[in-house]
């Protein structure tokens, strides 16, 4: 089985010309065409924390379905994280992975189904301080061994690791 993952920071869809376009960053999804994409800082920050790319637009105008984590009703995640699969890859599972923070961070994770396959994909955005984002993935390694089952597992996302 060959699978195609992607991690995209899409910075509430707020492009270089400093507009927000959400079709620009959908169709970069399709131009990417990954099997599965850990999108970070697709909520805004403030009020309703709304998502930046329209739910609507995501199922009219692409193959993915995301996985469900949203814990506000115009939300596509959770801080900001949400992944992306595509249609007919079955969710079996997905949950939240608390993180230690000082500004709202996060990770998801989701168990999925493929051609009768189970696959552990866990999406995050890590702090800019190295210290706390080691204690973060220490959370998230921590979570996964917690789990029951041993599948295949990819851990992507923005870990601010430029070093």
């Amino acid at each position: 089985m060959k699978l195609k993952f992607a991690s995209y920071n899409i910075r509430k869809a707020v492009g270089l010309d400093r507009r927000g376009d959400p079709e620009r960053v959908l169709s970069m999804l399709r131009e990417i065409d990954a099997d599965m994409v850990a999108l970070q800082e697709v909520d805004r920050r403030l009020g309703r924390r709304a998502s930046a790319l329209p739910l609507a637009m995501i199922h009219d105008q692409t193959q993915y379905q995301p996985v469900p984590l949203s814990m506000k009703p115009d939300s596509l995640g959770w801080h900001g994280n949400a992944l992306l699969v595509w249609r007919g890859i079955e969710i079996l599972d997905a949950a939240l992975v608390p993180l230690p923070v000082l500004e709202p961070r996060g990770a998801i994770r989701a168990d999925l189904a493929i051609v009768g396959r189970t696959i552990r994909v866990v999406g995050m955005h890590l702090d800019l301080s190295g210290l706390r984002r080691r204690h973060q993935l220490q959370a998230v390694v921590s979570h996964l061994v917690a789990l029951d089952g041993d599948p295949p597992t990819v851990l992507m996302g923005d870990f601010h690791d430029w070093g």
